[in-house]
């Protein structure tokens, strides 16, 4: 691996309260060394050891030593400081540190962004081998290893700094700085560009009055940051879903089906997968007024109009192509399911779609979990079920296959 893995990188260093903590700062120096961005936190522990200005001046931004401070949450905070990262390393991570995030408490500047941080974290832990040794601290240990975001490296073992002999060293900067590149190694959809669509639409009747759906965005933005973790270049054409996680993505705002029909044919072309998971709204009002449609008396009429079928249209514009995209759709369905997600995927030419029960508890709109169907275009079907998170990955499993060939 070279130092381009961690090439323009953004890297926390949560920094805990032991010897090695004086480590720490060669660590900082390296990841920049190796192309990376870094900021620092630090536990109040960690500050007895190393000033935080040696770590200012390393890292060249301030570090988040106190987030009870109104200065330091107001400029760059704990949510801050997580939503900006791609890695959250802890070095060292003490036993007290190690027992604080695997309770997931959030007691200081560490363990808080640690806490609001969604990406792969890489624990660098160093303490006394009877403390390493200890049956909770190694039960602590498995517990985070037990999950896909916690990564290790170390401890080493020899003369630790008390005298005692045995495991507990901190890592070699080195191996952290190697271990952090092979977090970032080329993933299995490296060069490949993907594009989503998410979201609802909104299509209005006046300033104030719309027709749009429940659609917060969570399935397509979890498939896009599945994406992204693969290796992709995502772009995401998102409706208006408030604020959301979009670090690492290039976003591009819309409103009404119109404008997402706009900027996905401006793009299909140029992608390897297009993935329509947007909750598009089939129709708008005729005409939209441009001030507020008071009421009246008796019945009222409203003419509405359909508006663009975003990925049939994309889907007859790469039709043809020496190097078409894998198209995906989505199919959210309160009845016969699977039969009305079969006859869209054939009816548009795609290569996979996920059929949605929208109204299956643990499913569907607004709902970190979901249950779908992904039937593909040679016949397959596949259930898939758990948080979206795990069935975004599951998803992009199966579609992989589909893809063009990669550019000689």
């Amino acid at each position: 691996m070279n130092a381009s893995a961690l090439q323009g990188r953004r890297v926390i260093v949560g920094v805990g309260g032991g010897i090695a903590a004086y480590k720490a700062c060669e660590l900082v120096r390296e990841l920049g060394r190796a192309g990376a961005q870094v900021r620092v936190a630090m536990t109040e522990a960690a500050q007895q050891f190393v000033t935080p200005l040696t770590f200012q001046a390393l890292s060249g931004h301030p570090v988040l030593t106190d987030y009870f401070d109104p200065s330091q949450e107001g400029n760059f905070g704990h949510l801050d400081l997580a939503r900006w990262a791609d890695l959250y390393v802890v070095a060292p991570a003490t036993a007290d540190l190690m027992a604080r995030i695997r309770a997931g408490l959030g007691g200081d500047a560490v363990t808080t962004s640690l806490l609001a941080f969604r990406g792969p974290v890489l624990i660098a832990p160093a303490m006394n081998v009877a403390m390493w040794d200890n049956e909770r601290t190694q039960e602590n240990l498995a517990a985070l290893r037990a999950s896909p975001r916690f990564h290790f490296v170390g401890p080493g073992a020899g003369m630790l700094a008390c005298g005692d002999v045995g495991a507990g060293r901190l890592a070699d900067v080195g191996d952290i700085v190697a271990a952090a590149k092979g977090l970032f190694a080329p993933g299995p959809l490296a060069g490949r560009r993907v594009l989503l669509t998410a979201g609802p639409t909104r299509e209005y009747l006046d300033p104030v009055r719309f027709i749009s759906n429940p659609s917060t965005g969570k399935m397509g933005l979890a498939v896009a940051q599945a994406a992204r973790s693969l290796g992709a270049h995502v772009t995401v054409v998102l409706g208006p879903v408030g604020t959301v996680e979009r670090a690492g993505l290039d976003v591009v705002d819309v409103v009404g089906a119109e404008d997402m029909a706009r900027e996905v044919l401006a793009r299909v072309e140029d992608v390897d997968l297009f993935i329509a998971s947007a909750a598009v709204s089939d129709w708008k009002p005729q005409t939209r007024a441009a001030h507020k449609v008071k009421k009246t008396e008796g019945p009222e009429t409203l003419t509405l109009v359909r508006t663009p079928d975003v990925l049939a249209e994309a889907s007859r514009r790469v039709a043809g192509r020496e190097r078409r995209p894998a198209l995906v759709g989505f199919a959210a369905e309160t009845q016969r399911v699977v039969e009305y997600a079969r006859e869209k995927l054939q009816r548009k030419g795609l290569d996979a779609i996920v059929a949605n029960d929208v109204t299956a508890p643990g499913a569907g709109f607004g709902v970190d979990t979901n249950q779908v169907t992904v039937l593909t275009r040679d016949g397959g079907e596949h259930a898939l079920s758990g948080t979206k998170r795990e069935v975004a990955r599951a998803l992009l499993d199966l579609v992989r296959g589909y893809l063009p060939a990669q550019p000689q």
